[in-house]
């Protein structure tokens, strides 16, 4: 993890998933994820910056290696539904992105060795920002 990027989770996402983390077999991408909220800012819902990628939040975002684009919504596995764009937390993308901020780039680990570079282009719809805190 870059010590020098801030990531942002409300205090209901991060209770959601530390609940997550500690209900499944660690691999290593959960323990990418649990990492990442270790070294998470939580702030009450109505405190998160509304450029921040929240759980169930929409985001515009590139693969700097290659310059693609790609909008996915960052959701509960449960919700995870790949035809519609609804990656899971515990997808390495989904992981990745979470408590980010819009310009934000991150490297993460991939299955398999590999390594991406994303940066955040928009966040473009988080429920936070839409008032929507039952979410």
């Amino acid at each position: 993890m870059d010590d020098h990027r801030k990531i942002y989770l409300s205090e209901k996402d991060m209770e959601r998933l530390r609940n997550i983390v500690g209900e499944r077999q660690q691999s290593k991408e959960l323990q990418l994820l649990a990492d990442e909220l270790d070294h998470a800012i939580v702030l009450p819902q109505e405190e998160i910056p509304p450029n921040v990628v929240t759980m169930n939040s929409k985001v515009l975002f590139e693969d700097v290696d290659t310059k693609k684009t790609s909008e996915i919504t960052v959701v509960y596995p449960q919700h995870a539904d790949a035809a519609n764009r609804k990656i899971s937390i515990l997808a390495p993308i989904g992981a990745a992105l979470i408590g980010l901020s819009v310009g934000d780039t991150i490297e993460w680990p991939l299955p398999g060795g590999k390594k991406k570079t994303l940066r955040i282009l928009e966040v473009l719809y988080q429920p936070e920002a839409a008032g929507r805190r039952d979410l």
